[in-house]
């Protein structure tokens, strides 16, 4: 029984391509890349785990569009980068100056996310693959069938093509750019092109060096035959009718006599209120700053939970506590911690493991809720330390033998914290006694004081200190909520605050029945 869209999508592929397969993916590193692409990457790599799981050895390419032209001063870029429009992105210099040149200040750190988490391609530069002569054949075959690639993208896609139209851009030698070049002559036996530039420069480029590139539309389906590609995820822009699938298919078919791959069709991730995620229109979270908000494996269930036809809304507001508290649910599941029939087991162990970078998953950890280490975060004011402490007295004492893995679940939290909890996950424990109190009513203080004899006298767990909270606020004649008003002023300063009888046992005993007398004893002027 398959059990995760990825394994029926390999199936599939496997009765309609058979048993070898190289499976594709490639992103244009114009910008910082986002959770977006990532969805992209990461459907390759769950079809590619799902072939390997039927007991063949695929091959998984990843393609850097290195050879792209920068298209456009993006908004995170100076005005100056205006006269490298046109030029390959390999060509372009790095904005910052830390790698060889714009299109690896990119790549690099979305390589790094990569190995973060678990998928782990063949890296091909685009850029390179046209120097070593790899698209040579297909450059061939593209500009001796140019007037039939013509005929093929005005049926297909509705528009009209001018009549000078190339396949392919050479490379000004004078300018440096690809846009702004018309082929002017084609001697396939040099593999040579005449061309002229909109710089008013005439030459010739050899096209087996890396002198020139075809067009995007003609590129994708070169690529297939070049790199022999059985596989490839793309966004659903591409499967539009008359998109550059369609398109695609015919040229591969019909000028490169190759099938084209399987395709797996994806949807956008949006991110909530702004729309789909693009680095043009700045609408991103970059996957480095996913991977300083989440643990790679929740940035994998995120996407290996849906189907690729399925959109994705991401929130890092409070909705990202709702992830994180079904993953940790998928794991108690996984590990029969939680009831679940036959079935619904094993589905969720296959996502279990399709989310762990390493494919299978540690031994089992004691997890500390993420929306508990929000609040320690707090409490302890950022010192590890101190977080400790608070974790111990909460029972999570065993859990912070592992220091590392606590340390970077503080992390996540403050990031979260920092970057975007909604202000009611906010707060900070005062450390002297907040005006606020003055305004408490006579039963509030009187039960303040009786909370602060009655946690004198013993040591509640959770459940029993919040009967005593309900309790305790009965005999004083409140609503319950009244007396958590009461107790969230006294230590916050404010009227509301994390769930109370889990924050009261976070804090210091002492510092709990301290600051609950000084509450009660305060008067209004």
């Amino acid at each position: 029984m398959e059990l995760h869209w990825a394994d029926w999508m390999a199936a599939e592929a496997l009765e309609a391509r058979g048993t070898l397969h190289r499976v594709a993916t490639g992103i244009t590193p114009s910008g910082p890349i986002h959770l977006g692409n990532i969805r992209e990457v990461m459907t390759a790599d769950l079809v590619y785990r799902g072939l390997r799981s039927k007991d063949i050895d695929p091959d998984f390419i990843y393609i850097a569009d290195s050879f792209d032209p920068l298209r456009k001063v993006y908004p995170f870029l100076p005005e100056s980068y205006k006269e490298y429009i046109g030029k390959p992105l390999a060509h372009v210099p790095d904005p910052q100056g830390c790698c060889d040149n714009y299109a690896e200040h990119f790549l690099q750190p979305f390589l790094c996310a990569l190995e973060d988490l678990g998928i782990k391609p063949r890296v091909l530069r685009a850029d390179r693959l046209y120097k070593e002569g790899v698209y040579t054949d297909v450059i061939t075959e593209a500009m001796s069938g140019r007037e039939k690639i013509s005929a093929i993208l005005s049926e297909v896609s509705g528009r009209e093509m001018p009549p000078n139209w190339s396949p392919l851009n050479a490379l000004c030698r004078q300018c440096g750019r690809l846009s702004g070049t018309t082929i002017t002559g084609f001697r396939p036996e040099r593999h040579q092109v005449d061309y002229t530039c909109d710089c008013g420069y005439e030459g010739t480029a050899d096209y087996s060096i890396g002198e020139a590139k075809l067009v995007w539309r003609v590129d994708w389906p070169a690529r297939w035959k070049a790199l022999g590609v059985t596989m490839e995820p793309f966004g659903k822009d591409h499967a539009a009718p008359g998109g550059s699938y369609d398109t695609g298919i015919r040229i591969s078919r019909e000028i490169f006599g190759y099938e084209p791959p399987f395709p797996m069709v994806y949807e956008w991730i949006y991110l909530k209120g702004q729309g789909a995620m693009s680095s043009s229109t700045g609408v991103a979270v970059s996957i480095e700053d996913m991977l300083e908000l989440l643990p790679p494996q929740v940035v994998r269930y995120l996407i290996a939970r849906a189907r690729p036809e399925k959109h994705i809304e991401f929130d890092p507001g409070q909705a990202l506590i709702n992830l994180l508290e079904e993953y940790d649910k998928l794991e108690r599941i996984h590990f029969g911690e939680e009831p679940a029939d036959e079935e619904s087991a094993s589905q969720a162990g296959r996502l279990y493991s399709m989310s762990q970078p390493d494919g299978e998953g540690a031994a089992r950890q004691i997890r500390i809720p993420f929306r508990h280490m929000v609040v320690s975060a707090q409490i302890a004011r950022g010192s590890f330390g101190r977080l400790k402490e608070v974790l111990i007295r909460s029972g999570y004492g065993q859990a912070v033998q592992d220091e590392d893995r606590v340390r970077r679940e503080m992390e996540y939290a403050l990031v979260w914290l920092r970057k975007y909890a909604p202000p009611a996950f906010v707060f900070e424990v005062r450390e002297e006694l907040p005006e606020g109190v003055a305004a408490l009513d006579a039963a509030q203080r009187q039960a303040l004081l009786q909370m602060a004899e009655s946690l004198s006298g013993c040591d509640p767990d959770a459940r029993e200190l919040e009967n005593m909270l309900y309790t305790v606020a009965g005999e004083a004649g409140l609503k319950s909520t009244q007396l958590f008003q009461a107790v969230y002023t006294a230590i916050l300063g404010q009227k509301s605050g994390p769930r109370a009888a889990p924050f009261i046992l976070s804090l210091e005993r002492e510092f709990v029945i301290e600051r609950l007398r000084q509450a009660a004893a305060a008067r209004s002027e």
